[in-house]
């Protein structure tokens, strides 16, 4: 009865005229930087930050909340329709959205995503509302040991996410670990791998490197095809989902919103882990694994699912704990503080209408933004009638004002186009840069954690053993190495048989 009554609190607040009119703001801002190839929520918050210094502090937070929660959306439009990943957790959609789009079902894999986003959303509101306090408990128990084994499955299981070589996705993975560690050591404060240039010394970018690699690269390679090619090659005419496709998702929405809900509430992880895992998950359990990688609806479904689910339970451990899960809930950390307001367990007691507004603004600003997509899917599907010619232009440019608006640094377009041109590489060389993008953002973490945990045991690496909750990471990781190697070992061992 407290649970109803105090969502029914919540509405009372987030249903305000002004509540409202702030969160139609933050998730049509959110979609719009979604959809937009180098504009992210980070960025964009933080750029918006000084504008809410005189909102009162629930409708800054709804909105800055919003424009969190709506990139997710919006990062799939660009995924799906011209393989550009906005958001780290989009990579993972390129895959499976780009081919069905590809197919000529671009409509399909839009709505999915925007349904799937919103039962992850839905779920998630009331996931927070009922286990916000005992799941921020959970998360304490994890350590760095914990964090680092973590970490270590999610950059082995890329290698399985990887079409092609293990081999080659191992050492993609290994290349994006060395990229994501360049800059400043945080402990020495000596710069690293920087070879003396002062733009790097605060590391690469994101957002320079998924549009060097996935934009530049995708365009230079297109353009280098001897024969005429668009974005996509079949006309689109159904843009909802039939009901085979909804039989196909239904699981995969609600597997990856569990898996999204589970990753959300531990601070140091991101929406790019739960959707990578959430595409392991629907490829191991999948009668024909084949299909992804060709234009599985699974593939979307269950990622988009995940990355929304893992945005919306990042709240939890800042709402009750005041531990920041990602950058973005460090600036909206900042936000609380600016307003005056300790975040923490407090909230909740001191704060009600800040912490019970929020949640129920989550479940309004989903419904707002499933209003404002799925009609809107005619629009983007739209741009299969511009030929390659002249739309490769215009991602282009909207890359180069994405990447020059983030620092207004001339430097950052120029390694943007370096990375371009690793990226026709990589495609040459029949490498996935999926796993380089994972283990560029996993990097930086990863290193940290392994130090810490290094230092908690005075530098005994059994410490990664000792922990139960940390040997289970490891067991998986294990297990998973095993079943990537087992049809290699089998194929062998039948040709010495042989």
């Amino acid at each position: 009865m407290e649970l109803f009554q105090n969502l029914f609190f919540g509405f009372t607040v987030a249903l305000t005229l002004q509540n409202v009119l702030y969160c139609f703001i933050g998730v049509l801002v959110g979609t719009l930087i979604g959809v937009l190839p180098g504009i992210g929520p980070l960025g964009t918050i933080a750029m918006l930050m000084p504008l809410t210094f005189n909102v009162p502090p629930v409708a800054a937070l709804i909105m800055l909340a919003g424009i969190y929660y709506g990139a997710q959306y919006g990062g799939s439009t660009t995924a799906i329709l011209v393989n550009l990943p906005g958001e780290t957790s989009a990579v993972i959609t390129c895959i499976d959205g780009y081919q069905m789009a590809r197919q000529g079902r671009a409509g399909p894999a839009l709505a999915i995503a925007a349904i799937g986003s919103f039962v992850a959303g839905t779920i998630c509101t009331l996931i927070i509302a009922t286990f916000a306090p005992p799941i921020a408990k959970m998360a304490l128990k994890f350590g760095a040991p914990e964090y680092f084994s973590l970490m270590l499955m999610g950059l082995v299981a890329a290698a399985v996410l990887a079409q092609g070589d293990m081999l080659k996705s191992l050492a993609m993975v290994v290349v994006g670990l060395l990229f994501g560690i360049v800059g400043t050591d945080v402990n020495s404060g000596v710069p690293r791998f920087t070879f003396g240039t002062f733009e790097l010394t605060d590391g690469i970018g994101f957002v320079i490197l998924a549009i060097g690699v996935f934009a530049v690269g995708e365009i230079v390679s297109n353009l280098g095809a001897t024969d005429e090619r668009q974005v996509f090659t079949d006309k689109v005419t159904n843009l909802f989902p039939s009901w085979t496709d909804f039989k196909q998702s239904i699981g995969p929405i609600l597997r990856g919103t569990g898996l999204g809900a589970f990753f959300g509430v531990l601070p140091g992880t991101g929406p790019a882990i739960a959707s990578f895992s959430s595409y392991v998950v629907e490829k191991k359990l999948a009668k024909d694994p084949s299909r992804f990688g060709q234009g599985a609806i699974e593939g979307v479904a269950g990622p988009e699912s995940a990355n929304n689910a893992d945005a919306q339970c990042k709240f939890i451990p800042m709402l009750t704990l005041g531990i920041p899960a990602s950058g973005t809930m460090a600036l909206m950390l900042g936000a609380l503080m600016i307003h005056g307001i300790a975040p923490g367990p407090q909230v909740m007691t001191q704060k009600p209408e800040l912490f019970w507004g929020l949640v129920a603004s989550m479940w309004v600003g989903n419904l707002m933004l499933v209003v404002l997509n799925l009609p809107l899917i005619g629009l983007w599907v739209s741009l299969l009638k511009l030929p390659y010619r002249f739309l490769f232009p215009a991602i282009m440019a909207f890359s180069v004002i994405g990447i020059y608006s983030v620092n207004s640094s001339s430097f950052d377009v120029y390694l943007t186009v370096l990375f371009g041109v690793l990226g026709l590489l990589w495609r040459l060389l029949e490498c996935s840069p999926v796993p380089l993008m994972l283990g560029f953002v996993l990097g930086p973490m990863l290193e940290e954690n392994l130090r810490r945990a290094l230092l908690m045991s005075d530098g005994d690496p059994s410490v990664f053993f000792m922990r139960p909750i940390s040997l289970a990471f490891n067991v998986a990781t294990v297990l998973v190495l095993i079943v990537m190697a087992l049809p290699a070992m089998q194929k062998r061992w039948g040709a010495i048989a042989g």
